[in-house]
């Protein structure tokens, strides 16, 4: 086994060369268990504990980290160290608190997966195109189920309308129709990320560009036409014939963490009526020289996209407030702790 089949290239190699010392040595997060990583390096597969977050974003880790591991004994290894991320595919973390959940970290090219049967939903891949220019990483749309599917050159015109200048296949884990199409993305040391909606093939899809059965999958449910839900956690795979692909839990709902990016490739026209309105605080209501409000009633721009633009800047207002209401929280805490400790050192020094 060599590191460089898991994409081990300049990049990581120059950041060794001037940050780690010896005794140290590379290995890349192959899965993710929770509390147990899965990690390849030169001497084999090897499992360690997850560090514990102490040290700030550096142990934030993920699927596809680079890290840097120390041998403590003859029986045990530990992570001391994160490479910075070339890419990093992330969202906001499901529940209260507001932070930043990583879901693929070093990926070359994302594929979008959307199902043709009844996951096929333009504004969900929206959200993914936007997270996937914010990551860094080339996106390519892959729409799954031809077999399930009667209209598909309507439902691929659709998706063309939606995202112009986006590689799109439709493809068929049952049939085989579009394997090859896709094939030409997996080259040695490449990582290819899998994300999409629980139950829409991504499994079945790493099975059969492997060849043979990695992943646990499950037939489609006659009630409803959806897969079922398999994958429990990030896996990295190394194909046969080289290239890497990232297999990732389905996510019933994807909130945006960071978008400037990918709003303005995705959107960059209307961020560009929108900054053309003659009033630089317009509403796009009333106000006379209403760039966008033209737009829409000449047909130039689409009420729908319209709409699903200002839902996404309601939502990410939404988050910043979050973010800032979190940072102040964390202020007054420190501040708290560094008022104790010098009540604490002046009382001593009594």
């Amino acid at each position: 086994m060599s590191i460089n089949e898991y994409g081990w290239n300049e990049y990581f190699e120059n950041q060794w060369n001037k940050k780690f010392k010896e005794g140290l040595f590379p290995g890349r997060i192959i899965a993710d268990y929770g509390q147990i990583l899965r990690v390849a390096c030169d001497h084999g597969e090897i499992c360690v504990n997850r560090p514990v977050q102490k040290f700030g974003d550096d142990f934030h880790m993920a699927a596809g980290d680079w890290v840097a591991l120390e041998s403590i004994d003859s029986a045990s290894t530990c992570i001391r160290y994160v490479l910075q991320r070339k890419t990093k595919f992330s969202r906001t973390a499901a529940g209260i608190e507001v932070k930043e959940q990583i879901v693929a970290a070093n990926v070359d090219t994302v594929f979008l997966i959307q199902s043709l049967n009844r996951d096929f939903n333009m504004r969900r891949l929206e959200r993914y195109l936007i997270a996937a220019w914010e990551s860094g990483a080339e996106p390519v749309i892959v729409l799954t189920k031809t077999d399930c599917c009667d209209d598909i050159p309507v439902k691929m015109a659709t998706v063309y309308a939606t995202a112009p200048g986006i590689e799109v296949h439709a493809v068929s884990s049952i049939t085989g129709e579009g394997i090859n199409e896709i094939k030409k993305y997996f080259q040695p040391g490449k990582t290819i990320a899998l994300l999409g909606s629980s139950g829409v093939g991504k499994s079945t899809l790493v099975n059969v560009l492997a060849g043979e059965e990695l992943l646990k999958t499950h037939e489609i449910r006659e009630n409803d036409s959806r897969g079922r839900h398999t994958t429990t956690h990030r896996e990295l795979v190394l194909l046969p014939g080289g290239g890497l692909i990232l297999d990732t839990p389905g996510m019933r709902t994807l909130s945006l963490w960071e978008a400037e990016t990918g709003i303005e490739a995705m959107f960059g026209d209307v961020e560009q009526l929108v900054q053309s309105c003659r009033f630089h605080d317009c509403s796009h209501g009333n106000e006379p020289g209403c760039a966008v409000r033209e737009a829409l009633e000449t047909g130039a721009l689409d009420a729908v996209r319209w709409e699903s633009w200002l839902k996404l800047q309601k939502e990410l207002a939404h988050l910043e407030a979050r973010k800032e209401g979190k940072l102040r929280l964390q202020q007054k805490q420190w501040g708290k702790q560094i008022a104790k400790f010098q009540k604490q050192y002046y009382k001593g020094r009594k």
